[in-house]
């Protein structure tokens, strides 16, 4: 099963159609749902850990998304982390990677994503279950999954939403499915 997960995830656009129809459902499924925008540190369990229900960021946005095709962002991104720790961004001052946390970060997510071959040209197709990612401005991240021509799954507060954002902030990362 690892195999097979790494092995999706290690070429791009290879997500099967069926599959993207699940992902794309399951990101749709948040738009407008009672979850409020809550970036605090929680403790989670580990493999398959989530914040509440009814909390989440950006990032958790794409981590559920993921999950629903059986993709466990938490996993691969803590496991990667234990291997490659100083590949990944030294922005929190950590000295080990923290399974609570490090999928919840946009910067290392976007790394993951990069290191398994997984990025994109900035200025490419963006399809349907791609993952974007933008600089808000003031270092700020923000990511989504791409859900159609220039429409995006993601929760920038008060509750996920599915807009016409794509190109409305700066693009600082495309990845595929």
């Amino acid at each position: 099963m690892l195999l097979s997960l790494l092995l999706l995830l290690a070429t791009p656009r290879t997500l099967p159609a069926a599959q993207c129809t699940k992902l794309l459902t399951a990101a749709r499924a948040m738009v407008g749902a009672d979850i409020e925008y809550e970036p605090a540190y929680v403790k989670i369990p580990y493999p398959n850990g989530d914040v509440a229900a009814n909390s989440g960021v950006c990032a958790d946005v794409v981590v559920r998304s993921f999950r629903a095709v059986g993709i466990d962002l938490q996993r691969l991104v803590h496991e990667d982390m234990e291997r490659h720790f100083r590949a990944y961004p030294a922005k929190w001052g950590l000295k080990a990677p923290d399974a609570n946390i490090d999928h919840r970060r946009v910067p290392n997510l976007m790394k993951f994503f990069e290191r398994r071959g997984k990025s994109l040209p900035l200025d490419g197709d963006f399809r349907a279950c791609d993952v974007v990612a933008w600089d808000l401005g003031g270092g700020v991240t923000h990511i989504g999954v791409v859900t159609g021509k220039g429409t995006v799954v993601h929760h920038i507060g008060g509750h996920p939403a599915e807009e016409d954002v794509l190109h409305a902030w700066t693009i600082i990362g495309h990845f595929a499915e």
